[in-house]
């Protein structure tokens, strides 16, 4: 057999790393209002898609969300008034700090822990980094990145969310954006808000 018949044959062998998070079908959040709370009765089975554990699932939503909450039988309670898109948002950033492997944008990875630092470690591509923590700002850093309803910023789009919607980050806020496309610099209104969550829409 010849270099290039090895080559091929070798290539054809190789698995498709292509398609991003594309390939991984998440369940949409099943949302009920319970008075003061808001329930999500599908975390679980989130939780089990993203392989991940549904404890530690639960605590970032409550974080992301600026909320409190309590999970039972794979059901989590979150104090407050919280719609479907709220709890997308928070799990499109659990997905990408805690799930999709930075160098080859795949869903193949392992939370593991190395002298108590979590780590994730992808099986398609072998990277192996520090998960990505959401450093705490001063409290004067934390006003000057304040984002408020009812007011307009320019951001740059670094990402894009499960649904397809253009994603920023203003201090500790992740801003989603229908329309906008990763690398993009727009100016923005800011629409609503909901805990470390805002939605926006173009200018």
């Amino acid at each position: 057999m010849d270099y290039e018949s090895s080559l091929d044959r070798a290539m054809e062998d190789v698995p498709d790393i292509g398609g991003d998070e594309e390939r991984l079908q998440i369940p949409d959040p099943e949302t009920q209002k319970d008075g003061a709370f808001t329930r999500v009765k599908n975390v679980d089975e989130i939780a089990d898609v993203l392989s991940r554990d549904t404890e530690h699932l639960h605590r970032f939503i409550q974080r992301e969300m600026g909320t409190s909450g309590k999970l039972e039988n794979g059901r989590g309670r979150y104090n407050g008034t919280f719609s479907q898109k709220d709890f997308d948002a928070a799990i499109d950033a659990y997905v990408d700090e805690y799930v999709l492997c930075s160098e080859c944008g795949l869903p193949d990875t392992r939370l593991v822990r190395e002298d108590r630092t979590p780590m994730l470690r992808c099986d398609a591509c072998g990277a192996f980094r520090p998960v990505t923590k959401r450093s705490t700002s001063s409290q004067q850093q934390q006003q000057q990145d304040a984002v408020e309803e009812g007011q307009t910023y320019t951001v740059e789009i670094t990402g894009t969310g499960r649904k397809g919607d253009g994603v920023a980050e203003k201090g500790n806020y992740t801003i989603f954006v229908p329309g906008a496309d990763e690398g993009d610099v727009v100016d923005i209104y800011i629409k609503n808000i909901s805990g470390n969550l805002a939605f926006a829409r173009l200018d």
